[in-house]
């Protein structure tokens, strides 16, 4: 079954258990300060977790775009990606642990409606309670499943993992597919176990599903063991986590929900996984056409390492890039930039052919092209030659360096490669991987301790930039989303409808907006749009709002993106007759909340790209 229609498939079944479909969101989250990218299905839904109401009701499912910067050191593996798609699918406050555990098992299971795994393969982990808390083992979820594996001619029990540690002395028992953890691997908050959580934090136990690809699959490490699922043993993949939110924490004790909600993730290219029987992530359907032009499965074989480094990272970068990001040294571009160089450097150095590169972005394009039409590939395609291009001469100033360092003393330290860093912009990746080559290794730990006390110069500012959280509900935050619409039709009023929205950052202490625009503003347009916004604000102006289907939406003049994909019903505000834009909120009521805008800061940030920082006085 090949990933596409895995997707596909899982959204109608969702569609038939009364599942409205929306749309992915950007994988660069709007107006939230404290994550760089959207790292799950969950993370634009928070509000609605919190008891917000979503325009499309209380059933909901997607795909959504992914991107976890953490896991870049992890890739050269074969089950780690930077980019993924999460199957996701939500409750707030209509069904819960019976119906979801249901049907998830019913989509993995059922050849007609889901992706016919065989059930003998699967292993779930369920939350064995938390007595400092009182809160009780998951004993409600473990009926159902063992129901759901009855139904398919399968008896099972339940075993214990007190902890990991022990769990490995103890291995897997014969004949069972469910298991009891504590909160470290089967609880979920957003901020982590019960202990760490603080009060008013929603939180609740979840519990997660795994494939097993067979013993022979298994680690070597792990010989010696019947690994039990939540091991690192290589023989189990997690393919599903069904989260049930059913408790809040207040001061030092957790009390239950009135309404309560499911919040199921899934990866979508892990179940393309298992069913295509893949072992490696990057033997799915999506990265064949890739693989043939890398070279065929022997050049593959041959050089895994790079290979899956290409292959991850040029997909993330396709995705970061078609989301407006381009490369730079600070937040979002940095990743990129960091991203870039890594597969730019093993397509030049270890493959010995970056001329492929323009046909390899084509091909991972193509298989995506009929989900996500705003992928560009001739844009892609510049904007990686040109960060390429200044690259590449940094790799030639780089190595001459490296040389020079190693002819004096036969070796590189850790020091040595903090100063490639610093000095030439020399990767670390690539100062290990020409060490390596010269039979030697740096030390990581102290390269990374001399880069921690390099950023502490930097950090109070780190620090400054995230600490007001995600509260986007905060009277500072609604105020300066409000002057963000203002601010955004005044640009179109003195520039030209030509200007359109690029991203957008608000705090408690200032709102940031990019925008296309191909020079500097001039002193006075920058006075002539503060002018304009002030003259709103003054003018007491009703900010209204109104949820309408998204074909009768588009009919209207509310500013919106034409390449982002929307629910069928969407949320149009309006401020007076000035401004009016698709967005999903908050809003203040009445613009004469807002007090004075002033523009801070007017800059560059990339090519046809302004940034503009203004505060609220």
């Amino acid at each position: 079954m090949k990933t596409n229609e895995i997707r596909k498939k899982f959204l109608n079944f969702q569609i038939k258990n009364k599942h409205k479909t929306i749309p992915s969101s950007s994988i660069v989250p709007i107006n939230d300060p404290t994550t760089l990218f959207v790292g799950s299905g969950m993370q634009p839904l928070i509000p609605y977790l919190f008891g917000k109401e979503h325009p499309c009701g209380k059933r909901i499912s997607n795909s959504q775009k992914s991107f976890r910067s953490g896991d870049i050191e992890e890739i050269g593996d074969n089950r780690h990606t930077t980019f993924f798609e999460m199957l996701g699918n939500w409750s707030f406050g209509d069904y819960f642990k019976k119906e979801q555990i249901q049907n998830f098992f019913t989509f993995l299971t059922s050849k007609e409606e889901g992706i016919n795994l065989d059930p003998k393969r699967l292993y779930v982990t369920v939350f064995s309670g938390s007595e400092k808390y009182n809160i009780p083992k998951d004993s409600e979820s473990v009926d159902i499943w063992k129901n759901c594996f009855l139904s398919a001619g399968i008896i099972t029990d339940v075993q214990e993992i007190i902890s990991e540690e022990n769990g490995d002395k103890v291995g897997m028992e014969d004949g069972k597919h469910i298991f009891f953890y504590n909160s470290e691997k089967n609880w979920w908050s957003r901020c982590g176990t019960p202990e760490t959580m603080p009060s008013g934090e929603l939180g609740g136990p979840d519990s997660e599903v795994f494939y097993d690809f067979g013993k022979e699959n298994t680690d070597k490490n792990y010989y010696h063991l019947k690994p039990h699922p939540n091991t690192e043993s290589g023989r189990f993949l997690e393919i599903g986590n069904s989260v049930f939110m059913e408790y809040v924490k207040e001061n030092n004790s957790f009390k239950k929900l009135k309404n309560k909600n499911v919040d199921f993730g899934g990866g979508l290219e892990r179940l393309a996984m298992v069913a295509q029987n893949k072992t490696d992530i990057f033997l799915i359907d999506i990265f064949e056409n890739a693989i043939e032009v890398l070279g065929g499965i022997n050049i593959y074989k041959n050089n895994l390492k790079s290979c899956r480094i290409i292959l991850d990272h040029l997909r993330a970068s396709i995705f970061i890039i078609s989301s407006g990001v381009l490369p730079s040294n600070t937040d979002k571009g940095y990743i990129l930039r960091r991203l870039l160089r890594r597969l730019i450097y093993h397509l030049q150095y270890t493959l010995n052919n970056f001329s492929i590169l323009p046909k390899l972005v084509l091909s991972l394009i193509s298989e995506y092209k009929n989900t996500y039409k705003e992928l560009d590939g001739k844009n892609i395609i510049k904007i990686i030659e040109e960060e390429a291009k200044k690259f590449l001469e940094v790799i030639e100033k780089g190595t001459s360096k490296f040389e020079d360092m190693y002819n004096k003393k036969r070796v590189i330290t850790a020091k040595d490669a903090f100063e490639l860093f610093t000095t030439f912009g020399f990767p670390f990746d690539v100062t290990q991987d020409l060490s390596e080559k010269k039979k030697f290794k740096i030390d990581k730990n102290e390269f990374l301790s001399l880069m921690k006390k390099h950023k502490e110069i930097s950090k109070k500012g780190i620090t400054a930039k995230f600490k007001s959280g995600l509260s986007g509900d905060e009277r500072e935050v609604v105020c300066y989303h409000t002057a963000t619409h203002l601010l955004h039709q005044a640009l179109k009023d003195v520039l030209g409808n030509n200007v359109t929205q690029k991203g957008s950052n608000i705090t408690k202490e200032r709102l940031r907006f990019d925008f296309s625009f191909d020079r500097k503003l001039t002193n006075e347009e920058k006075m002539e749009i503060e002018d304009l916004v002030n003259k709103k604000i003054k003018n007491s102006i009703k900010v209204d709002f109104v949820s309408l289907p998204l074909d009768e939406a588009k009919k209207t003049k509310a500013l919106h993106n034409f390449d982002d994909k929307y629910p069928d019903i969407v949320t149009v505000y309006s401020i007076g007759d000035y401004s009016c834009e698709f967005c999903s909120g908050p809003h203040v009521k009445n613009t004469s909340e807002l007090g004075v805008f002033k523009i801070k800061k007017e800059e560059s940030i990339s090519a046809g790209i302004r940034r503009i920082k203004g505060i609220l006085l």
